[in-house]
């Protein structure tokens, strides 16, 4: 067997079998594999796709290129939630402790922030002193003390998805649907799980623009689940406005404290309660979503996912006063305010525009190198629909720099579309998509 005709069989539109994955997946890993031929044969999938058991292969493939987690000594439901990626997206800060209180075991492991999207592990080091980097052991031990854990993923977990993804970068493939698919799900099922939910994010925030690319990606990632025996269901969710009203780490980490709380934005709530009721459905704990929102509704409310969160920052060596009391939180030197310049109602916020510019003040990475600051970030103070008038403000920038504020107070001045007829209400759940066997 030769990578040169397992290439050529790829880019003349022809199936691989899961012998020849393994074996693409297997060289690259041990090194017999260069580097330009796997990018000739990421560059072929582009363009001629993969078939589903193609797609499974490939994830099982990059699923056992490294160490798979045994949780199987955690008794009760294992049960993880992904996010393709948004602007404002605070979810998992919320989500884990909650379905935690609720009775689902959440190994949580999450990523770090790349481009105008927003990373779970940056939110986390607004928090001082919280480590991420637990053993599996450790990993073990809280998931069955506390039922919660949010860790990075670990160096011997997925390894090939790792390396992949870094060609994919390199190569212009990063939006090809097959890959995208595989590359998440390696990752999740390698956590030992036995159910995910997916929040399939779609619009000018998200990597997927239209819906009908989420649409696609959540029944791919829905199939390579029920292919590997696991409870998948997907969401797909609004990502044309950012979610909430905070974007930057300490931000979104004192919204999210809201929330926990039973306060904050009511998207924010609406969410994380929904994704919280398919993890109660898929982990056996309730067999319809509407007590199981019910018996969220009132966790976050009576503030025992708040306790839930606060415990874990605990474990996981965080500063719990900054739980207390948020104004602990780094926070940033100067604040501006982005002012309207006419009346009338908030019809759309540009989100991607909005995660760019909190990328520039330095809550984002360009780069994979690139260093975050915590403290800043936009907070949003009007959302579609919203009314407004001329000179009340839009948003306020949270910036330590001054040498691009005006400039990005522009940008996001100019993300607002403002209309004489309020719009109509756009669903911030949009689609659901499960196993249909």
């Amino acid at each position: 067997m030769r990578a040169y005709d397992i290439i050529k069989r790829k880019r003349d539109g022809e199936a691989l079998t899961r012998g020849e994955i393994e074996f693409i997946i297997d060289g690259y890993i041990e090194g017999r594999v260069p580097d330009y031929q796997i990018s000739a044969l990421l560059m072929a999938i582009y363009f001629k796709g993969m078939t589903s058991q193609e797609r499974w292969d490939l994830t099982d493939a990059m699923m056992r290129s490294g160490k798979v987690l045994n949780l199987s000594s955690i008794p009760g439901p294992k049960i993880d939630k992904h996010s393709t990626g948004g602007v404002g997206d605070k979810i998992s800060l919320v989500l884990a402790p909650l379905a935690a209180s609720a009775g689902i075991h959440v190994p949580m492991m999450s990523g770090r922030g790349l481009g105008h999207t927003g990373g779970t592990l940056d939110k986390l080091a607004a928090i001082r002193g919280f480590i991420v980097d637990l053993s599996e052991a450790e990993l073990i031990s809280q998931l069955k003390q506390i039922g919660v854990a949010m860790i990075g993923q670990t160096q011997d977990l997925a390894p090939a998805d790792r390396r992949l993804y870094a060609l994919r970068d390199v190569t212009a493939t990063v939006d090809c649907i097959p890959l995208i698919a595989a590359s998440i799900m390696s990752k999740k099922l390698a956590e030992g799980i036995d159910g995910l939910v997916l929040d399939v994010k779609v619009g000018s925030g998200a990597f997927m623009k239209t819906k009908s690319q989420a649409l696609r990606l959540a029944q791919e990632m829905v199939e390579i689940g029920r292919q590997a025996g696991r409870k998948v269901v997907a969401l797909i969710t609004d990502m044309d406005q950012p979610l909430g009203k905070a974007v930057g780490n300490a931000l979104e980490v004192r919204e999210a404290l809201e929330v926990l709380k039973g306060k904050g934005p009511s998207d924010v709530r609406k969410l994380s309660i929904e994704l919280g009721a398919w993890m109660m459905k898929l982990g056996g704990l309730e067999k319809d979503l509407k007590p199981a929102r019910t018996k969220l509704e009132a966790l976050l409310d009576n503030h025992t996912a708040f306790t839930q969160f606060k415990e874990m920052v605990v474990r996981q060596c965080g500063n719990p006063a900054v739980i207390d009391d948020p104004d602990l939180l780094p926070s940033a030197r100067h604040q501006l305010a982005v002012i309207s310049g006419r009346k009338g109602y908030v019809s759309r916020i540009e989100a991607e525009t909005i995660g760019s510019a909190a990328m520039i003040l330095g809550a984002g990475r360009e780069r994979i190198d690139s260093e975050i600051d915590p403290a800043v970030g936009i907070i949003l103070e009007k959302k579609r629909s919203d009314q407004v008038k001329p000179g009340e403000v839009l948003a306020v920038i949270h910036y330590n720099n001054d040498s691009q504020v005006q400039q990005l107070s522009k940008m996001i001045q100019d993300a607002y579309t403002i209309t004489d007829r309020k719009p109509r209400p756009q669903p911030l759940i949009q689609g659901i998509v499960k196993d249909r066997h």
